[in-house]
């Protein structure tokens, strides 16, 4: 099966050149008929720089944080995680929270962890289907299990703001291994999440 161009995509170390963002920003003031020189957007270039050099260098530290465990094939999920990214058709946010489970192989990734992975995934530009695939596939390079289900309920400003400009939740899911083979794992998962 030949892959779509985004789930081939690989990370990229980025540094943001905030003088000509600061440039580019400017510009796009002039372009929209604002004056960069009033009062209330001279600084405005500056934080536009500023935000995208935090958003693109985002460093999640440490990631594969593992603890040994005797809870072999024990279900653990983290729920609630809410992240922020950038629609890469629009470069208008979305909201995104995360649900992530795995069944442990000996192994416990930390908690810390899921969080940090989500934000690190979501510091770029995305889609929220790619989102929830690439946090699944670093938690099980890191984890080693294939048993784990990765689901995303996002409100995606592109829509919201713009187009049809109707509010609305996408969500989306990716199930490996037992989750996806297994309705009675499924089905606990949701209990869980208090999904009928």
């Amino acid at each position: 099966m030949v892959k779509a161009a985004w789930e081939r995509q690989e990370a990229v170390d980025v540094s943001v050149d905030a003088v000509r963002l600061e440039e580019l920003a400017r510009q796009i003031l002039i372009e929209i008929g604002e004056d960069p020189t009033r009062e209330g957007l001279r600084e405005t270039p500056r934080r536009y720089a500023k935000w995208w050099k935090e958003f693109v260098e985002y460093d999640a530290g440490k990631v594969d944080t593992l603890f040994e465990s005797s809870t072999l094939g024990q279900t653990v999920m983290v729920s609630g995680m809410t992240v922020w990214s950038l629609c890469e058709h629009h470069l208008l946010p979305f909201s995104c929270d995360l649900t992530v489970a795995y069944k442990s192989g000996g192994v416990l990734l930390g908690l810390s962890k899921f969080a940090r992975i989500a934000h690190k995934h979501a510091h770029k530009l995305q889609v929220q289907e790619r989102l929830v695939v690439d946090i699944a596939d670093e938690i099980s390079d890191i984890t080693g299990t294939n048993d784990l289900a990765v689901m995303g309920r996002g409100e995606h400003l592109c829509m919201t703001m713009r187009g049809i400009r109707t509010p609305s939740t996408m969500s989306s899911s990716i199930f490996r291994g037992v989750f996806d083979q297994s309705e009675r794992a499924r089905a606990e998962l949701f209990a869980q999440l208090g999904v009928k």
